[in-house]
């Protein structure tokens, strides 16, 4: 299927939008009118035709545009994407995995023919054609903002080309470990004060979920995942302007948007920010790759679907308190649900797929 990019911006002028397309196949995360943190994870199984499900990568018409947000933010600050020593074979086998699936599942956009180590691939959406030597990092091309001749390392390489975020997490002592990344499009959290960190590390800023014993569960299924069954779960917050780069380094450039929220313009700027965040088993390495794909959608566009506006309402409505701080809510909740209010139909339930 060939897919029309959009021409739109992440930052500044801010022309980010959505088709009637992409609104429809946006992954609502919400199947209850209450949210509390749980284990939701589910095999990475094809979902539907034409949903962000139906393949293990998703493309979609932000494609070009993220792609080049990644390279300015890149260009900025280059410890968005970094790669420790013992990570290597696993940045290579993410080459391969991220590679092989575009080109299988995007032939349209993707190319890539193999002859033993020796590479062709071939990027159209980005105008890209490069030959390279497989597992050898001195035969990439060297990075697109001229920050010198040196090559790419691999993980950069194939990530600059990937839409979402990706860490690549190193088993050893029944734990997982941020050795490598490249994070551009966060939900307020830094790969470089991150990076080397266990799973319980990078996870201890999250609050009641500790003492629910979620963690330990969670960590529990992610050491268990095999080659070829990945898993998936889907995470929320939300972000006033379509912005993807919310990162800390960025805060002083992002933060104060949460006070510029109106009565009048919270349709416009508040968008709801979901997270398709899957995990693949590598195989020379046994490295968990983590990708962490960002969707964004106004309230506006949200609430032209059947039975979103109510769910989304009661949700932020009963949020609990610890989680709207977390999750950067509170200067401007109280606007959100009052502007939502309008779109409560009074339904007992309302299932996640309505319409």
């Amino acid at each position: 299927m060939s897919i029309t990019f959009n021409t739109e911006t992440f930052r500044d002028d801010f022309t980010y939008y959505n088709s009637p397309e992409a609104i429809r196949r946006f992954p609502f995360p919400f199947d209850e009118d209450r949210y509390m943190y749980k284990v939701n994870m589910e095999q990475h199984e094809p979902g539907e035709q034409d949903s962000v499900l139906e393949n293990p990568i998703d493309v979609d018409e932000h494609y070009v545009a993220e792609m080049q947000d990644r390279a300015l933010v890149l260009a900025e600050d280059p410890k968005r994407s970094q790669t420790l020593p013992h990570m290597e074979t696993a940045a290579w086998d993410t080459v391969e995995l991220l590679l092989s699936l575009l080109a299988r599942d995007y032939p349209e956009h993707f190319t890539l023919e193999r002859d033993g180590t020796n590479w062709h691939w071939i990027n159209r959406p980005l105008g890209l054609d490069h030959r390279f030597t497989f597992g050898d990092s001195s035969t990439l091309p060297p990075r697109p903002d001229h920050r010198g001749d040196e090559p790419m390392p691999p993980l950069e390489y194939v990530t600059r080309q990937v839409q979402g975020d990706f860490a690549v997490l190193d088993q050893r002592d029944d734990n997982l470990w941020m050795d490598a990344g490249t994070v551009t499009s966060q939900a307020d959290w830094s790969l470089d004060f991150d990076i080397g960190m266990d799973f319980y590390e990078w996870h201890g800023p999250v609050p009641l979920a500790h003492q629910m014993g979620i963690f330990e569960r969670a960590l529990k299924y992610l050491l268990s995942i095999e080659q070829h069954n990945p898993a998936r779960r889907l995470n929320w917050t939300m972000t006033i302007n379509p912005r993807l780069d919310t990162s800390p380094e960025n805060y002083n450039t992002w933060g104060v948007d949460r006070t510029t929220v109106t009565p009048e313009n919270v349709g416009e700027k508040v968008h709801l920010r979901v997270e398709l965040q899957s995990f693949f088993r590598l195989p020379r390495s046994n490295a968990l790759l983590f990708p962490i794909r960002c969707y964004l959608i106004s309230l506006n566009d949200l609430v032209t679907m059947p039975g979103w506006g109510t769910r989304l309402y009661r949700v932020l409505k009963n949020l609990h308190p610890d989680l709207a701080d977390y999750k950067g809510l509170t200067t401007y909740q109280d606007t959100v649900v009052e502007w939502l209010a309008h779109y409560d139909d009074g339904s007992e339930e309302v299932k996640k797929d309505a319409g």
